[in-house]
C-alpha cells in the first residue's frame, strides 16, 4: 500500500481576495474548482503548475466569523529559488509576519492570518 499527498486545506471568508492573495504571493493559479448545487459551498484548488499538490481553498457561504485558527503551530511550506526577490515582494505587500534569520526563513500570513513558510532552495 502507498499513500501520496494530494492537497491541503484552508478554509476562508473571501475566496477572491484568497485567490488573489495566493496567485499574488506565491504565483498559484486554479487548478479545479467544485461547487454546491445549492451554493452552500465553494471548493478551488490551486497549484504551483509543477507537482501534483495543490491548495484547496474552502468557502462556505454561511460562515461570517473568522477561522479560530488555534495557536498557529501548524503552516504550509514553499521553497523558492530566489528568496531575496521573495522576500521584498512579500514585505512590499506586507505580509511578513516574522522573520527567522538564524534558519534563513521567514513566514508570511494569508488574508484569514494562515502562515506560509518561504524557504531558500539550498
Amino acid at each position: 500500500m502507498k499513500f501520496t499527498f494530494n492537497h491541503f486545506n484552508f478554509n476562508v471568508l473571501d475566496l477572491e481576495k484568497s485567490m488573489n492573495f495566493y496567485k499574488e504571493a506565491l504565483g498559484l493559479k486554479e487548478v479545479r474548482r467544485k461547487e454546491a448545487s445549492d451554493g452552500s459551498y465553494i471548493l478551488v484548488f490551486m497549484g504551483d503548475g509543477e507537482t501534483g499538490f495543490s491548495l484547496e481553498l474552502t468557502w462556505l457561504r454561511d460562515r461570517k466569523d473568522p477561522y479560530d485558527l488555534g495557536e498557529l503551530e501548524y503552516h504550509l511550506a514553499f521553497r523558492v529559488d530566489n528568496y531575496d526577490e521573495a522576500f521584498k515582494k512579500h514585505k512590499e505587500m506586507g505580509c511578513v509576519e516574522y522573520v527567522n534569520e538564524a534558519m534563513g526563513i521567514y513566514f508570511i500570513t494569508d488574508p484569514d492570518g494562515y502562515w506560509i513558510e518561504i524557504i531558500p532552495t539550498r
